[in-house]
């Protein structure tokens, strides 16, 4: 029997090592992120219809090497590693069937909006040797093929009727026309950053080489293929694009959200099922944002209330940047004694706290970068302070500090990046609906935390969690024709306290990407769930740190995978 057992686990670890590899040729950008140097020049036309057949067939093979594995013989653990293979490989082939290449990018995401930050230098593309520099030359020279490729697929969007709305068109023009991507003065050019932070070691000669090739293909291939981009955008896509907001006015929209909301959620729950779910917890937050108004005493309505935190000098108690930062380092001395007794499991990657660099602050939101699976980079919990006078804690510090660091991103991926144990798919992979649920998750532990208890704090938590109730009211509003997008900007607006500009920006994000913003508050929803009920089902031998462990020993998994692999995890509790 334990022969079976040794040959279906091989079995499935060479197929899962062999998938992830193939995978990262296909998306070599993957592979640069995670610090894989292999795919460093290489950027396929991934919106090329030989591309997607070939992509789809791939999965095809995979899923057939896949049935030959004995499942019923693998353990626990494997077979979360088969699962999630399998609702990987499926969940990939079926967004074929909805044709995303349609719309190769919106004015929230797509490569045209990433090739900037990759080729400035400052980026996750290296540019520490001579190889380096050859081959970011060569993924300049590949750029202008998928800008070709993306214009002629949204041309096939406009026959088959599936453009974006002319409100997000309107936005993408002028990204494809920023001054710091086109201007042929090059020294401002943010693709000449590599060659104006040339290495110290490169020789005179070779350093005058690169600065000549990467002037060259900047002005000859960068610049024309986003001028080349944004004139098509202007004057044949806009008057094509549709004045319609949501996707329900797309033909098969109606499927095509169901199957976004199923693949961001990892559920198999309707958008009816989850406008309901966004309802009930707005009014439950809106009950508690009173209790908060009430408490400092303050007489108006709620919507004046989020008014009024947004410009009470008691929620601005800073003067300079090391004040805020010292600020979110005081969390930080405030929860770790309580982290020992919440998880057993720790990271070996070292944290740090860094205010945002300048030329990024202005349109930065405070985020993690995940450190190096080696742990030689840290993780890093980025703070934007462009006036830290006017930084407001009622934007949500503490659950902010939660989320985004520790206990949240930091302490998820990093386990999951040094867990050799996994196959690669799953150490670096990602599954919104777990990662960001967790993080979500990981902000409701402020009161055990001992966070949360100034009033102002505990609006910002509030604040945090009703920004993603309300997703799940927008998203599903605006993409079934319930709410336009003028509607969903004022039901933002009455609940959250953001201005108008930060409102809109958050509603047209949902319409570029439907079903993405649904998956903090289901992921959430679910890991709290599920510890209600262990607690209640093991009474005294629960213990929370176990079940912290437990949710974070295999990195993401789909939430179906999860609570399979949890209620096995309850039975096995002695």
């Amino acid at each position: 029997m334990m022969k079976v057992t040794e040959s279906s686990t091989s079995n499935l670890d060479t197929i899962a090592s062999k998938y992830y590899e193939e995978y990262l040729k296909l998306y070599p950008l993957e592979a640069t992120s995670q610090g894989d140097e292999l795919y460093n020049d290489l950027l396929p036309n991934n919106l090329s219809p030989e591309f997607i057949k070939n992509e789809v067939a791939f999965y095809d093979s995979v899923q057939s090497q896949l049935q030959s594995v004995d499942y019923s013989n693998l353990d626990n653990d494997q077979k979360v590693v088969y699962d999630v293979l399998e609702y990987t490989l499926i969940d990939k082939q079926e967004r074929y069937a909805y044709h995303p290449e349609y719309i190769p990018f919106t004015q929230f995401g797509g490569l045209p909006l990433d090739f900037p930050m990759l080729g400035s230098g400052t980026g996750i593309q290296p540019f520490k040797t001579e190889k380096d520099y050859d081959n970011w030359l060569k993924r300049m020279e590949l750029f202008p093929v998928w800008m070709d490729s993306a214009i002629e697929n949204f041309r096939l969007g406009i026959k088959n009727k599936v453009v974006l709305p002319k409100s997000l068109v309107i936005k993408m023009i002028p990204q494809m026309k920023a001054e710091e991507i086109t201007t042929f003065d090059i020294d401002k050019n943010i693709f000449y950053g590599p060659i104006k932070n040339m290495p110290k070691d490169f020789k005179p000669v070779t350093a005058n080489k690169y600065a000549k090739l990467y002037q060259d293909a900047i002005k000859s291939k960068l610049i024309p293929a986003y001028l080349k981009m944004a004139d098509f955008l202007e004057k044949e896509y806009l008057p094509k694009a549709r004045t319609t907001d949501g996707y329900d006015a797309l033909p098969n929209g109606a499927n095509i959200y169901s199957y976004y909301v199923k693949s961001w959620t990892t559920t198999d729950k309707s958008p009816e099922d989850i406008h309901k779910t966004g309802l009930g917890e707005v009014e439950r937050l809106r009950k508690d944002m009173e209790k908060v108004k009430n408490q400092v005493g303050f007489k108006g309505s709620l919507e004046e209330f989020l008014n009024f935190v947004k410009t009470d000098p008691k929620a601005m108690p800073y003067k300079t940047s090391k004040e805020v930062l010292v600020g979110f380092q005081s969390i930080l001395d405030k929860i770790t004694p309580k982290l020992k007794t919440m998880f057993n499991v720790t990271p070996k990657t070292p944290f740090e706290i860094r205010q945002t660099e300048k030329y990024r602050e202005a349109s930065a939101s405070a985020e993690y970068i995940q450190g190096s699976p080696d742990g030689k980079r840290p993780g890093i919990f980025y703070t934007p302070i462009p006036d830290p006078t006017k930084f407001n804690v009622t934007s949500g510090m503490e659950s902010l500090f939660l989320h985004e660091a520790i206990p949240g991103h930091h302490y998820q991926i990093s386990l999951q990046q040094e867990n050799l144990k996994l196959p690669k798919f799953l150490r670096f992979g990602w599954i919104g609906a777990y990662g960001e649920g967790w993080a979500l998750y990981c902000e409701s532990l402020g009161p055990e935390f001992g966070l949360y208890t100034d009033p102002h704090q505990k609006m910002g938590s509030l604040s945090d969690e009703m920004l993603r109730a309300v997703r799940l009211v927008i998203d599903t509003g605006i993409h079934t024709g319930q709410m336009s997008r003028e509607e969903a900007i004022k039901y933002f607006l009455s609940n959250v306290a953001y201005d108008e500009a930060s409102a809109t920006a958050e509603v047209e994000r949902y319409m570029a990407m439907p079903g993405q913003a649904l998956s903090y508050k289901i992921g959430q929803m679910k890991i709290r769930e599920l510890r209600e009920k262990y607690q209640k089902q093991l009474g005294k031998k629960f213990k929370i740190a176990d079940f912290h462990d437990g949710v974070l020993s295999q990195g993401c998994l789909p939430l179906q995978v999860l609570e399979r692999k949890m209620d096995l995890w309850a039975k096995s509790v002695k």
